[in-house]
This record gives C-alpha cells, sequence and structure tokens, in this order.
C-alpha cells in the first residue's frame, strides 16, 4: 500500500518501468528512470549531509529535475519547497529565510539574479546547479550531476506518514506569503481522492500548465504517478500554447484556474482534440458560466469538473459533471473522505439555504503554517461541535469562504468573507457581480472589489479589460456597461465606479491579483469626492 509520497512513482517503476511518466518538448523519461533518478538523488541529497525533515528549496522552470528534486528530497527525509519560478530575488530569499531551507536547487541564470540576497540566507549550505556551475558567489556549489553520481552509499532517514513532506507557500500582496505544511498522508491521500472521482487510469495523459508551487498545479503529477500515468510538461507564454501541446500530446487531463479557461474559451480547438481529452477541471475560483458555455460548445465530449480547494486542505468539494446542467454554478459536494460543513460564527451548522462560513475537516488538512502559530490558530480550529468525550481535539480548517448548502446537500461559493461588499446596508458577493458582467462582451476580464465610500459605507468598483464589442471610448464603454448592469442586477449590486485596464494583473498561481487591485482602487472614491 502507497503511504508516502515518494512511492507514488517508485511503485509504478516497478510495476510498470516502461511506462511515459514525463513528458517535456519532445523528451520522455519512464517509470524506471524517473524512479531510478528520484532513488539516486535521494541518498545523494543524504551524502551532502542533509539532516531529518530539512528544507530543500526547488526554484526550478518545469523540467525533469524539477520532478525528481520535489519527490527525492520527500524520499531521504527532508521537506521540499517548490518555489514559484516567476518570484524574483526578494520574494524568493523571503521564502528561504522563512523555512530556514539548507539546501537550494536552481539553475546558473537563477542563481545569479538571487547573488544580492545570498548573504542574507545564514541556513543556506548547498546549492546544487542544474546545468553549468554559476559564477554566483554561493556556498557550496555542486552540479546536479553530481548528486545523481555520489550517494549510493548514503542511508536515507526514516519516513512516516505523518512526517512532513512539503511545504507549499500562498502567494500574497498585502502580506508576506504564508508556508502551509503538509504532510505525506494530506499529499496521497488528496491523490487517491481526485485520482478516484476523475477516474484517472494508466492510459491518461495530463497537462501540467500550473505552477508545482500550487497545489492544484503538484497534484498533475500525484494523481498520475497514483495510476501510472503520464504528464507532459509545459511553461506556457500564451493560451494558445496550452491548446497546442493538447493537441500535439493528446492530452486527456487538463487543469487550470478561471482566468486562463477565459483566454482558452475564447480560441478555436482543433476538432481532434474533442476525440481524447477527456475531462477539464477548474479550481483556483468560479468560473464564469459563459466561460463554461463557450468550452462545452468547444468539446462537446469533455467532462468539466468544477472543484473547490484550499492550499491548507488541498480539495474539498467537486460537481459531477452530470450535475451541470442542473446546477452549474454550485460547486458540488466534499471529494472522497473529505466532510464540508457549513457553520455560523457560533460555530453551530447552518440550515439549508442560509450562508455560513466553509469548514472542512478529514485527512486532507494541513498541519498548519510554518512558523507561524498565530495565524495557524486563526485558520486551524477545532471542529464545530465536537463530542465532549473526546479528549484529544480534532482541527480542522475555517476556510474564511461565506457558502451555502442546499436542500440536496450541494454547495454554492458565496464569496470570501474578507472580500464581501457591505455596501447600503447590502452584502454584496463579488462573485455574483462578476458572473453577470461577464455576460457582457464589452469585457474580457473583470473583478469586482470594495473601495470605503463615505454615504455608504462600502462602494462597488468594477475593474474590466475591454472585450470584443468594446469602443475605444472609455466613457462609452463605461456608459454601456452600467446601463447592462441596471438591467441584470439589482440597484444595491450595480457598481459604482468602473476602472479599465488593458490586462487585469495575476498572482504567481495565475489568479486574478484582488489584493493589488483593492490597494489599487481604494481611494478612487475619496479622489473623486475631493
Amino acid at each position: 500500500m502507497v503511504s508516502l509520497l515518494a512511492d507514488l512513482p517508485l511503485a509504478s517503476a516497478t510495476s510498470a518501468p516502461e511506462r511515459i511518466a514525463l513528458r517535456l518538448r519532445g523528451d520522455a523519461l519512464t517509470y524506471a528512470t524517473l524512479g531510478q533518478s528520484i532513488d539516486l538523488a535521494a541518498h545523494g541529497l543524504c551524502a551532502l549531509g542533509l539532516a531529518r525533515q530539512a528544507r530543500v528549496a526547488v526554484y526550478l522552470n518545469k523540467r525533469f529535475e524539477t520532478v525528481i528534486a520535489c519527490f527525492a528530497a520527500a524520499r531521504a527525509g527532508g521537506i521540499f519547497v517548490p518555489v514559484n519560478p516567476l518570484l524574483k530575488a526578494a520574494q524568493v530569499a523571503h521564502i528561504l529565510q522563512d523555512c530556514a531551507a539548507t539546501v537550494l536547487i536552481t539553475t546558473p541564470d537563477r542563481l545569479r539574479d538571487l547573488h544580492t540576497v545570498l548573504p542574507s540566507l545564514p541556513a543556506l549550505e548547498h546549492v546544487v546547479v542544474v546545468g553549468e556551475r554559476s559564477a554566483a558567489a554561493a556556498p557550496s556549489q555542486l552540479a546536479w550531476h553530481d548528486i545523481l553520481a555520489t550517494g549510493d552509499d548514503a542511508a536515507l532517514h526514516r519516513v512516516i506518514d505523518t512526517d512532513v513532506a512539503a511545504i507549499l507557500y500562498t502567494s500574497g500582496s498585502t502580506g508576506r506569503p504564508k508556508g502551509v505544511v503538509l504532510s505525506h498522508r494530506n499529499m496521497v491521500t488528496g491523490a487517491a481522492s481526485v485520482a478516484e472521482y476523475l477516474g484517472n487510469t494508466p492510459d491518461d495523459r495530463l497537462l501540467a500548465v500550473l505552477p508545482f508551487s500550487f497545489d492544484y498545479g503538484f497534484s498533475q503529477l500525484t494523481t498520475a504517478f497514483l495510476v501510472g500515468a503520464s504528464v507532459s510538461l509545459i511553461d506556457h507564454l500564451f493560451a494558445r500554447d496550452v491548446v497546442a501541446a493538447v493537441a500535439r500530446d493528446q492530452i486527456t487531463g487538463l487543469a487550470a484556474v478561471p482566468p486562463l479557461w477565459i483566454q482558452l474559451a475564447e480560441l478555436e480547438w482543433p476538432r481532434e482534440v474533442d476525440s481524447h481529452l477527456r475531462y477539464i477541471t477548474n479550481s483556483g475560483g468560479r468560473m464564469p458560466l459563459a466561460t463554461l458555455e463557450k468550452l462545452r460548445r468547444a468539446l462537446p465530449r469533455t467532462r468539466p469538473f468544477l472543484m473547490y480547494g484550499l492550499t491548507e486542505a488541498f480539495r474539498g468539494t467537486y460537481l459531477p459533471p452530470e450535475e451541470l446542467d442542473r446546477r452549474p454554478d454550485s460547486i458540488g459536494k466534499a471529494i472522497p473522505n473529505t466532510e464540508i460543513l457549513v457553520v455560523r460564527p457560533d460555530g453551530t451548522l447552518c440550515a439549508a439555504d442560509e450562508p455560513g462560513e466553509l469548514v472542512q475537516r478529514g485527512s486532507l488538512v494541513a498541519l498548519g503554517y510554518w512558523n507561524d502559530p498565530a495565524k495557524t490558530a486563526e485558520r486551524f480550529r477545532p471542529l464545530p461541535s465536537q463530542r465532549g468525550e473526546l479528549p484529544i481535539t480534532e482541527l480542522a480548517v475555517w476556510s474564511g469562504d461565506t457558502v451555502r448548502k442546499d436542500a440536496d446537500g450541494f454547495l454554492y461559493y458565496v464569496g470570501r468573507r474578507d472580500e464581501m461588499i457591505k455596501t447600503s446596508g447590502y452584502r454584496v458577493s463579488p462573485t455574483e457581480v462578476e458572473e453577470i458582467v461577464y455576460g457582457s462582451p464589452l469585457v474580457a476580464d473583470v473583478v469586482a472589489l470594495a473601495a470605503p465610500h463615505g454615504a455608504l459605507g462600502e462602494g462597488i468598483v468594477l475593474v474590466a479589460a475591454p472585450g470584443s464589442e468594446a469602443e475605444d471610448n472609455v466613457a462609452a464603454n463605461t456608459t454601456a456597461l452600467l446601463a447592462y448592469c441596471r438591467q441584470q442586477l439589482p440597484g444595491f449590486m450595480v457598481p459604482h465606479h468602473v476602472a479599465w485596464l488593458d490586462e487585469l494583473p495575476r498572482n504567481p498561481n495565475g489568479k486574478f491579483d484582488r489584493p493589488a487591485l483593492a490597494a489599487q482602487f481604494r481611494d478612487v472614491f475619496q479622489s473623486a469626492r475631493g
């Protein structure tokens, strides 16, 4: 039975060694070679003196070595920390400082970019360079091929399923990223649960579009390796690159976040894709219904899975594709081996259709935030209504997200508790506003925000990127869009200000950067008044 993270690819290396595990730009790696490389790298890390549960930061773009390094660190008994390759030196330094990484695995060019922050990383003992060694001054530089060649005799640390396997840093704009601590059990159980409802088999080919520093992105590896499927790696520049990769590698499963799906829905998909793309999945935010409808028209035989998840608990819910026509705006029910509760502020359970906070319990709940007991105590709290006879308190994840559950048990996302807009005595979900606005061809992308307003408490700010029917005249676009909103929305939900940007900013995981936009437009009503 698979219980440790590295067992996922290693088991497939034993049962199906000649199967393709990874593809990258025409190259392929079998499970046999992947398993051997993971084992060699794990021994090589221990030969460096890697302590049990020491942190190994992996700062690479998508390549075979990235996958090998992450699984090898976990196999060695260390903790891998995947660093988003889009991050800059100061952000990388924060992550390495916070987790006190002792090993950094990166490329020469990325190491050169880090030269100014290396002196601020006293815990860093070794830098492993994938490629030629860098001229940048760094502690104990080694080449990746040396790691693979020198560790045969080094003993691996003992590892059990409750040990920490990874720290995934959640992206943030208004505050420093927090490191979510995940055990081997968290990651293996999550892979089994998702692979079960997606029906993954060894014949599947998944496309890894999202960064591996994002739990949704890394799960493309774990769900594939669990069943012996293959994964194609891609660092895409444009949405059309994703469509081309799906066609080229005959991809059967594609995962993305709403901003990317919005772009993909506008493209023309090759007709043959529909014959092999078995499913698509969405998480990281609600997919607009207009986008979903376009994708279903373009890919009529592809099954869409709408999902909800938190890095703090991997995945929470999914909507079976057969329920789409009945409840297309639902995030579904709890995934296998998970329970989802909807609770009031006092911890009691909400009635049907009563909005409340989503609370998740089960073996997917993370171990907390690294080196941050205060924030851990805020988010990881005792299970509501736990039986008093149980002496050990079970901790659940209190998501901060407002949802409602209908009489049939299906969940509907309302919005982030800290993003709800309180205007004129009403509580407005930005998601509801955005859903309506996406129905207008005047906009391509949109985010609804709250900003302080002297008379209303908070005003609704709509930040939009122009769509296919937008004119060059900003004032005309604004007038037309507000008229559309007045037709579709009750008066208290109509935006009070519309701002146009050529492109909406995104965070490193590809989601719209709401905190950055909120900061940019926070004073819009004060400025207008002045």
